[in-house]
């Protein structure tokens, strides 16, 4: 099989230093080029230290047109202005990793349409997309956490609190991502009014067709990478019927496993996976979901669709092991 030819732009930041970690190691795609003004000329790694030995890349403040997917790894609202700027034939498939084209009322880009890229819920249409926005972190988390229940009538509100690592907060320096304010330390933000809300609750809504709200309290973590959430919702099924619903929600979700023990970070960092555990107390039921924020919440997420749209299994070069110990 022919190689996909992959493009980055924004390679210098956590998310496109994933994405080239990923591609560089898929069997099935060449990396053409990294693309990044700031660190133009550099070697790639001197930004992305562990890439030592491993590419000679040098970031380009230019691109080539003959590729088949183009990755954007850049800040929110950088992407709008990348595609306003650039023409990018309408055959190269674009999946965008900001929040640019997340919700229905933005996703259409000159004659592109944007598909939301949550695969275990849109798998289907995004085999077929060839432009894609990649959900948020906590929005993949979140919604892999109820999106069962509201696609079998069973969820009306939810509320979820969820910590994640400084990674989340990308590469620049601000004073919450600093280490001595990080350690030993943890704080709410953005209370009932994270960005993620909307993509979520639109989501929910076209998977039950009625309006589900969903109250969220974020945390940053005193830790680097991954997401912990926990959603506790009023429910008339008992445990073994709603873990049934799960399982039969994510039977060909192969990176999504319920499990019947408690879970952690350490089972996902450094994987695409999404692990859920369910429990139960009276008419509350609390789903726990964790996610490698930088994979599955993001680069991974994109890697796995785009193996949807070029006729590849959803695990190819994604098969990766847990740093557990």
């Amino acid at each position: 099989m022919k190689k996909i030819k992959a493009g980055i732009i924004g390679g210098a930041g956590y998310t496109g230093g994933e994405v080239l970690r990923l591609l560089l190691l898929h069997p099935q795609a060449s990396v053409e080029f990294v693309y990044s003004r700031s660190q133009a000329g550099k070697p790639v790694h001197t930004i992305h230290q562990d890439l030592i030995g491993s590419t000679d890349f040098v970031f380009s403040d230019s691109f080539t047109a003959d590729i088949d997917v183009l990755f954007l790894c850049l800040g929110h609202g950088e992407s709008k202005k990348f595609l306003a700027e650039n023409t990018i034939d309408p055959t190269v498939c674009i999946i965008d990793l900001t929040q640019d084209f997340r919700l229905a009322d933005q996703a259409t880009r000159g004659d592109r349409q944007f598909v939301y890229g949550l695969t275990e819920l849109h798998r289907n249409k995004l085999a077929a997309a060839k432009s894609i926005a990649n959900p948020g972190c906590f929005a993949t988390a979140i919604q892999l956490a109820l999106l069962p229940l509201a696609a079998n009538a069973q969820l009306q509100e939810a509320f979820v609190t969820g910590i994640t690592g400084s990674t989340g907060a990308g590469q620049s320096l601000s004073e919450t991502s600093h280490f001595s304010w990080r350690a030993n330390n943890i704080q709410p933000y953005k209370t009932l009014s994270h960005q993620h809300l909307a993509e979520i609750e639109e989501q929910l809504k076209m998977a039950s067709n009625t309006p589900i709200a969903v109250h969220f309290v974020p945390w940053r973590g005193n830790f680097t990478r991954g997401i912990f959430i926990s959603a506790t919702v009023r429910s008339s099924l008992s445990l073994a019927e709603a873990t049934s619903c799960f399982k039969n929600f994510y039977s060909q979700a192969p990176f999504v496993t319920i499990s019947k023990d408690p879970i952690s970070l350490k089972q996902v960092v450094g994987t695409n996976k999404a692990v859920l555990q369910l429990e139960q107390q009276g008419d509350h039921l609390v789903i726990h979901c964790a996610i490698d924020n930088l994979l599955k919440g993001a680069a991974g997420q994109a890697v796995q669709n785009m193996n949807l749209v070029f006729g590849l299994p959803e695990t190819t070069g994604l098969e990766l092991k847990a740093n557990f110990f």
